[in-house]
């Protein structure tokens, strides 16, 4: 069976993109799954012949099979930067994807667990290095609002600065950084972790956090963890080590209701996009207000029907 023309110019722009820009190894699977999904969309179509309508079909296709309008733009996004290479390296004429979008999705709020589910997870017995380490994350998550990359990326010589001057430098999107306070329960958690983690590191390994051989965490080994880890303490949620962020911002804000000292400790750019936890906050309460006023719950309409 002869091999598909398309295939191999996917083949060249993912190694142009990998070798020579230096994308990382997951967003080159991204790009090979999405457009790898448009050739299966239209099947045997040559790439000069795509137009705009042909895309078009394909989102909604794609969109008709139960695809968010999130993954639908991050598909179109792979798309179009496949396009603009076939455009700039193998002298197509234009690239159909211009203009192109996805379908809008609802903006769902990010789930955050409540203060006696989130101390019930941290709560729970550690007895072995490798428990006291996922206690020692999850702390920190929650203690100081951390994305999953900057956990990770923590090193031995960051913890004079947690347990000292109790606080913690990260950088985050946009190579931003930011100095974060660090509460005295996950300064516990760490110095235990510390004094464990010869047991666990590489000599010479600098990252903080490790795994079971030794070196740095992977992301999803800290993901695995904590969803076993809630698990096993029976909670009644799928937990994941962003809900650990958006739990330390909505108690945080309401707490304080600072909108801006939270902003500043997510290390969010923009105002509008910490304005999401004043949602949640908003529903907690709504939800409290209608569980205690008396006049707070519509009383149901009785319609009589006539016979």
């Amino acid at each position: 069976m002869a091999r598909d023309p398309r295939q191999s110019l996917l083949e060249e722009f993912l190694d142009q993109i990998t070798h020579q820009r230096r994308l990382s190894a997951g967003t080159a699977r991204n790009y090979r799954h999405a457009v790898e999904r448009l050739f299966a969309l239209n099947p045997g179509l040559s790439l000069e012949k795509v137009d705009a309508q042909h895309l078009r079909r394909s989102v909604s296709q794609l969109h008709a099979g139960g695809m968010s309008g999130r993954t639908i733009a991050t598909m179109i996004s792979g798309w179009r930067g496949f396009y603009r290479w076939l455009v700039k390296h193998r002298s197509y004429p234009h690239n159909p994807c211009t203009g192109l979008r996805a379908p809008k999705s609802p903006k769902g709020l990010p789930k955050a667990l409540s203060p006696d589910l989130m101390a019930r997870l941290l709560e729970g017995p550690a007895s072995t290095p490798l428990e006291w380490r996922d206690k020692a994350m999850f702390e920190l998550f929650y203690s100081s609002g951390l994305r999953l990359a900057e956990l990770t990326s923590l090193e031995i010589s960051d913890v004079d600065g947690i347990l000292r001057q109790a606080e913690v430098t990260v950088t985050g999107k946009g190579a931003k950084t930011r100095v974060i306070p660090v509460g005295s329960k996950a300064r516990a958690a760490v110095e235990t972790w510390l004094a464990l983690r010869t047991s666990l590191a590489k000599p010479g390994e600098p990252a903080l956090f490790v795994g079971a051989r030794g070196s740095r965490i992977a992301p999803s080994s800290v993901r695995y963890a904590l969803s076993q880890w809630a698990l096993r303490l029976g909670l009644p949620q799928h937990v994941h080590p962003h809900m650990l962020r958006h739990s330390f911002a909505t108690h945080v804000l309401q707490s304080s209701g600072d909108l801006r000292a939270v902003q500043e400790m997510l290390g969010h750019s923009s105002i509008a996009t910490t304005q999401v936890y004043t949602h949640l906050d908003f529903q907690h309460l709504a939800k409290a207000y209608d569980a205690a006023h008396p006049r707070a719950r519509r009383k149901k309409l009785v319609v009589e029907r006539k016979p």
